[in-house]
């Protein structure tokens, strides 16, 4: 495997798609996007920019080659980022005939796939053979906005084998990006996961008038929750306090351009599922999320009464209020 001037695919055209699309091309790599929409995909082969998405970067035309192929573009590259909403995931990758072998396939997703109710990695090798080496995954803590405006940020590469993530980590430097490694797959794919299930709780907080005081307890908690979660699921010797769990749990709680947070906002705001889904125009990984991870504390036990508030005012139309003042007091 060589990574000279490395060929890499990109599925998916979100803001996510398109700040990892700019940190590939300006670390000098040629990228095959794939982008569903033809007329979208058109405007930014002649703009050379995204018109939906973080419209502000302007991509070198040359180092962008954008098809509405899917199988074109996965067959002209090695390395596959998949960076589309875990709801549309796996209907995308069964319009894949090109087969895996010598492929190295990396998640920018974060979330579980409703149909699965697997993680990325698992649900590739259980359903697509991939092996579980050739499987990578990136971390933030990261905002799609922040890259586009190249504000220093750390990322997370995991992967099982080093080798893997060094070569990676070689195609994504750039003089705003720093990149760390960790062989934490399943750890850190979950924890991408939880966090914006936890951000959904702190966004109803601050919906329900709850303060900073008040928030910043229950996101302690929340990492608190989701290193006994980790621990239930995956056993590994991570360290809860690193930045791919502490610091993208505390950016998807309070940052401005977390869609979590702000979804949960217009729940306890009073808004229904529907009509926050309709204001927020994006996809909340969080929603989606909430339901499969409930179902996975419920099958190992784990004490998760942040998780469990959460997918009742979500999925079983629980009052925000009522279900805020018992958890309040199960906090400390």
């Amino acid at each position: 495997m060589s990574t000279k001037k490395s060929q890499i695919a990109i599925i998916g055209s979100g803001s996510w798609a398109t700040a990892l699309a700019k940190i590939f091309t300006d670390a000098k790599n040629h990228v095959h996007w794939y982008i569903r929409d033809q007329e979208e995909a058109k405007a930014v082969r002649q703009k050379g920019r995204n018109p939906s998405y973080l419209s502000s970067i302007k991509f070198p035309q040359k180092s962008i080659s954008v098809s509405s192929d899917i199988n074109c573009v996965i067959s002209a590259c090695n390395w596959i980022v998949l960076a589309i909403p875990s709801a549309f995931l796996d209907a995308t990758l069964k319009q894949i005939d090109v087969p895996f072998e010598k492929k190295w396939i990396i998640s920018g997703v974060k979330g579980i796939i409703p149909e699965s109710k697997c993680i990325v990695g698992e649900h590739l090798n259980l359903h697509y053979d991939l092996p579980m080496e050739q499987f990578l995954v990136i971390a933030g803590p990261s905002h799609a906005e922040e890259i586009a405006l190249e504000r220093l940020s750390f990322l997370t590469l995991a992967c099982s084998k080093k080798k893997y993530a060094e070569e990676l980590k070689k195609m994504m430097l750039t003089k705003y990006v720093r990149v760390k490694i960790s062989s934490d797959v399943v750890g850190i794919e979950y924890a991408a996961t939880l966090k914006n299930v936890y951000a959904l709780a702190v966004g109803i907080a601050h919906g329900l008038n709850y303060g900073d005081n008040f928030q910043s307890v229950l996101i302690s908690n929340a990492i608190r929750e989701m290193d006994l979660f980790l621990k239930k699921i995956s056993v590994s010797s991570r360290n809860i306090n690193q930045s791919a769990y502490l610091g993208d749990q505390l950016v998807t709680a309070y940052s401005p351009y977390s869609r979590n947070r702000r979804f949960g906002n217009l729940i306890g705001r009073g808004a229904s599922i529907k009509s926050a889904q309709l204001e927020m125009k994006m996809i909340a990984e969080g929603y989606y999320a909430c339901s499969s991870v409930y179902e996975l504390s419920q099958k190992y036990s784990i004490d998760s009464p942040i998780i469990d508030t959460v997918y009742h005012i979500l999925y079983q139309n629980k009052n925000p209020k009522k279900g805020f003042r018992k958890l309040v007091e199960k906090l400390d």
